[in-house]
């Protein structure tokens, strides 16, 4: 299984995404500092909202296989830039929570993450269990092995170790 690690804002549902994919009943927590499970790292909402703390995020993502975005469905505004996947080292993906909010505009949010390079947008709802099935299979499928000819050879052509060689 594919080790995720989670970013996102405050309030976003990161905690409460974890507890959904471990199958567990939903209650608040607070994530007070960055929390390793066995395949998912969750991280506080302020290191994604601080220029200060941003810099653990970068390290944290290569201890994970993938890095998601995870923004609620009923978000303000957009932590995110356009082209992060240029320098996260890992396949990026997107999450978006509370789709049962009143507020939700999931289009506007699938295209934040769509500007910001996600590979994959997964909508999920942690109360409900809507989706989540679908992102477990997703972290259940193995990344790729290359030898190291192929992985120079992706070198080579620029791209990414993740993405099929033309």
């Amino acid at each position: 299984m594919k080790k995720m690690f989670l970013m996102g804002r405050s309030e976003a549902g990161k905690t409460s995404l974890v507890q959904a994919l471990k199958g567990e009943e939903l209650h608040y927590v607070k994530t007070q500092y960055t929390n390793r499970y066995d395949d998912l790292i969750d991280s506080p909402g302020e290191y994604a909202e601080s220029k200060r703390f941003s810099v653990g995020l970068a390290c944290f993502s290569f201890e994970a296989d993938v890095v998601a975005l995870v923004q609620a469905a009923d978000e303000p505004f957009n932590l995110f830039g356009a082209c992060l996947h240029t320098f996260i080292l890992r396949p990026l993906i997107g999450i978006i929570t509370k789709t049962d909010s009143p507020y939700a505009n999931v289009p506007m949010i699938r295209q934040w993450m769509i500007n910001a390079g996600c590979d994959r947008i997964f909508t999920v709802n942690n109360v409900t269990r809507e989706g989540v099935e679908e992102l477990l299979e997703y972290l259940r499928d193995d990344l790729p092995k290359l030898t190291m000819e192929e992985a120079m050879e992706h070198q080579r052509l620029g791209i990414s170790e993740w993405e099929p060689l033309p």
